[in-house]
């Protein structure tokens, strides 16, 4: 229902037939219904989830540099992750930094005996698409003394000896182990 019918709804019946009126609540009615849209969209920019044009306010306010050539869900994914990664230093909080790169799961370890971060992307296949910023990000927070260790999933040959020929040939190169980009 449009914002014009709505505002004839609450005009007595006897206006229904006035040309006049039916012209104001039209005319009345489609800016309503802009303010409308427009009022969502702002209220989408309050979060870095939904945000579009407000990607480059939240970058520049955590200091991340302004790149505009990336797809937004990985600028998303930046500023999520900044805004994630601060407090003390945990396993539970480098999870959440790295899940917000990834939308498969991720496996985070720290073996404070070794002064190592163990990270396993347990369901992405091959490179993650931001696999870059999630280091970077990782860096960011982690101890000096820490170093993180990164392990990819490929596909295994008991994975691909259930596959059909079709099923393999559809797949890309670069989710088998030693594929290529």
């Amino acid at each position: 229902m449009t914002k014009a019918d709505v505002l004839m709804n609450l005009l007595p019946p006897l206006y229904e037939n006035v040309l006049e009126m039916q012209l104001l609540t039209e005319t009345e009615g489609a800016e309503l219904d802009k303010l409308a849209v427009g009022v969502e969209d702002a209220l989408q920019q309050f979060y870095p989830e939904s945000a579009t044009w407000a990607l480059d306010r939240y970058e520049q306010d955590l200091q991340i540099p302004i790149n505009r050539a990336k797809p937004d869900d990985q600028r998303r994914s930046v500023i999520i992750s900044k805004m994630r990664g601060s407090g003390k230093v945990s396993g539970s909080m480098l999870k959440n930094v790295a899940q917000a790169y990834e939308s498969g799961s991720i496996y985070v370890s720290l073996d404070a005996s070794e002064y190592r971060i163990l990270i396993r992307f347990t369901d992405t296949l091959g490179l993650p698409p931001n696999l870059d910023d999630l280091k970077a990000a990782i860096e960011d927070i982690k101890p000096a003394h820490m170093t993180v260790e990164y392990r990819l999933r490929y596909l295994t040959i008991a994975e691909v000896e259930s596959m059909t020929l079709r099923e393999i040939e559809l797949i890309r190169q670069d989710k088998f182990a030693g594929g290529g980009a």
